[in-house]
């Protein structure tokens, strides 16, 4: 019996200290790995830097805290106090995230500074054989500034949430593609420059045509192969409500073989023509939103067709193709 105990507590022993050493191993593969996103190029693949990193969680987590984070992606560069990230041991396709704010987000192209603040920022993604399963981002208490002179609110909103979802009906095994629906939604939303107060937004997309594997989603062709493939972005619902205004807007876009947009979007409205007076002008106003029945309803639909952009049959804009 005795010889027994001391046999089990050396293999208990031998265990933990193997596993010790894996996890400082992989520890060690994941800090090289976030170093190495340091090295990207910021035009291709964002450059995210670290000014502090930490690899913890020992022993069933791995813990990535990068303090002050630097992330450049062509003329826009993102500073975030912190962020951290973490993957349970028995749950590897399961990522779990946070971050500290205020972030100050600056484009060296416009030369604008945004400061977005929140209480709290959670996201978290779950793959299913490297193909996405479920994504989410939680933030309450937001607020956008233009911190470029001083600090003026731009908008603020207690919640704002985005989530993508897997569609598995629509997952086409035999090419590899799949489709993801999104939805969004800002509550209480306030944004005194568009004259919103207590403005309640909700989004519905849904993309098909997406490569299954998101290894694949950084291929430069990506958009020519989703054009190949049939893929569509479908405005399933655009909605923003408030006391005096509705806007609702539904449609579905595609790429044509020349990589411009093709497809209509379908906008009603009432109430909002006159809050966007000041910001959208006649005839611009008319020509995307209708003109008003008796009642004082908008109605129009917006056609996009050969890189233009038809409200009916009348063009209004151009629209350069996307490859």
């Amino acid at each position: 019996m005795k010889k027994r105990i001391i046999i089990l507590g050396s293999v208990v022993v031998a265990v933990v200290v193997l596993w010790s050493a894996a996890w400082f191993v992989l520890a060690g593969m994941v800090r090289q790995n976030v170093e190495a996103l340091a090295l990207a190029d910021g035009v291709t693949a964002p450059n995210v830097s670290c000014q502090t990193l930490d690899v913890g969680g020992f022993p069933f987590r791995f813990d990535v805290d990068c303090g002050t984070a630097r992330i450049v992606s062509g003329d826009l560069v993102v500073d975030v106090p912190g962020i951290r990230a973490s993957v349970r041991v028995y749950a590897p396709t399961h990522m779990l995230a946070s971050a500290l704010g205020p972030a100050q987000l600056t484009d060296s192209f416009t030369g604008t500074r945004n400061g977005v603040a929140w209480s709290g920022l959670e996201a978290s993604m779950r793959l299913d054989n490297w193909r996405i399963a479920r994504g989410s981002i939680s933030a309450k208490d937001v607020v956008w500034s233009d911190t470029l002179f001083g600090d003026a609110v731009i908008a603020q909103s207690p919640l704002v949430e985005v989530h993508l979802f897997d569609i598995p009906e629509q997952h086409d095994s035999a090419r590899r593609l799949a489709a993801l629906a999104l939805y969004a939604r800002a509550q209480t939303l306030v944004w005194p420059g568009l004259t919103l107060t207590d403005t309640n937004a909700e989004i519905q997309l849904e993309l098909s045509g997406l490569p299954d594997d998101i290894r694949n989603w950084g291929d430069p062709l990506l958009l020519q192969s989703l054009q190949q493939a049939g893929g569509a972005l479908k405005i399933v619902a655009i909605r923003g409500t408030d006391a005096d205004s509705v806007l609702d807007a539904q449609g579905e876009l595609r790429l044509d073989p020349q990589g411009t947009l093709d497809g209509s979007i379908g906008i009603t409205s009432t109430g909002v023509a006159e809050r966007i007076g000041p910001l959208l002008e006649e005839p611009w106003r008319t020509l995307v939103l209708g003109t008003p029945t008796a009642e004082g309803a908008h109605a129009n639909q917006l056609n996009f067709r050969a890189g233009a952009i038809f409200s009916g049959l009348v063009p209004i804009a151009s629209v350069p193709p996307l490859f």
